[in-house]
């Protein structure tokens, strides 16, 4: 797992449900980089993605309840 996804799992895991926008501002990574660490994280199946009630054109990313252990891979 690249070290772009390993750093939006740590944030994600401290903070809960956040928008890609937010991701992106805790992490200082440029927007592209976060989708794609984003993506990384879904194909794992470690990935949570919701429906942002208060700005639809968003989602609320969070980790999966269920998630398996790959994050040391």
């Amino acid at each position: 797992m690249p070290p772009s996804a390993k750093l939006v799992f740590k944030v994600l895991e401290s903070s809960g449900f956040i928008t890609q926008k937010d991701i992106a501002k805790q992490t200082y990574l440029p927007a592209r980089t976060v989708r794609y660490a984003l993506n990384r994280l879904k194909e794992e199946k470690v990935l949570q993605e919701r429906f942002y009630f208060q700005d639809a054109r968003q989602s609320l990313y969070g980790l999966n309840v269920m998630m398996p252990e790959v994050v040391n891979k």
